[in-house]
């Protein structure tokens, strides 16, 4: 059997503040600098979701990239998409929205979707020379 990974590319925009509440104000301004603006600010993420498998004879797919796009939207991109993600993000309660801990929900939110047969990463874009890659 062949293996091969499929990648889907999405994307959406929200706001956040990064800030961590066992700091003192002065403390988290030194860190995060303009990324802790107490009235938030925002990101167009660019998101990419690999899966790898081996691909199905019957098929030709690794999976089917329709069901991957609406896992996507479905769980994704409809609960981040012009959100709050200090706010508005459930999974992102008591969790400082880095872009790193964003991959990281996001990847525990599909990771619940997509079968274990298969291989994942995220990579998320928070700007154009800025991005994270989970798992590393």
């Amino acid at each position: 059997m062949i293996k091969a990974s499929i990648v889907r590319k999405e994307h959406f925009n929200a706001a956040h503040r990064l800030h961590n509440n066992m700091l003192t104000d002065e403390q988290n301004k030194k860190i995060y600098g303009k990324c802790n603006n107490p009235n938030y600010h925002g990101h167009n993420y660019e998101l990419f979701v690999k899966v790898t498998g081996y691909i199905n004879p019957t098929t030709g797919y690794v999976i089917d990239t329709k069901y991957l796009s609406e896992i996507i939207n479905n769980k994704i991109i409809e609960k981040f998409d012009h959100r709050n993600l200090n706010l508005d993000v459930e999974e992102l309660n008591g969790k400082n929205p880095t872009t790193e801990n964003v991959a990281l929900t996001i990847y525990e939110i599909l990771r619940k979707e997509i079968d274990n047969q298969y291989e994942m990463k995220i990579t998320l874009y928070e700007t154009e020379r800025n991005y994270v890659e989970y798992p590393a």
